[in-house]
């Protein structure tokens, strides 16, 4: 039953995939008219999608270790997200977000494999 599941799973996921990819619709705040708006838009969407994955991995995951790497892969799509903006609207403090977002979520990181481990901040 397990194996028919995942089977289910990933077809569902290649078909959103598939319509992302080939049917993507302009995106409201992203600049329509440029060269690349497809592409953006498309990256927008597979950024998303993948974004929802991880809130169910971070929502249902079997053990607390599975919820940390959840919350630090989303850290890492922030930043994604953050690069995509910049590169689309030609404004660089999106990246300058992405950076800081990004030390946030590692040092984020950090600090819960530490508490995970049963070992103290200053140790």
């Amino acid at each position: 039953m397990k194996t028919v599941r995942w089977i289910l799973g990933a077809l569902v996921l290649l078909g959103i995939l598939l319509v992302v990819i080939l049917y993507a619709t302009d995106v409201v705040f992203l600049p329509s008219g440029r060269e690349h708006s497809g592409f953006f838009a498309r990256a927008l969407y597979i950024v998303i999608l993948s974004a929802l994955m991880v809130f169910f991995r971070i929502l249902k995951g079997p053990t607390p270790a599975d919820r940390i790497v959840g919350v630090d892969i989303l850290g890492i799509l922030v930043v994604g997200l953050c690069a995509i903006l910049a590169l689309a609207t030609d404004r660089s403090w999106y990246l300058d977000i992405g950076i800081a977002w990004g030390l946030q979520s590692f040092i984020g990181t950090l600090a819960l494999a530490k508490f995970m481990e049963g070992r103290t901040f200053d140790d």
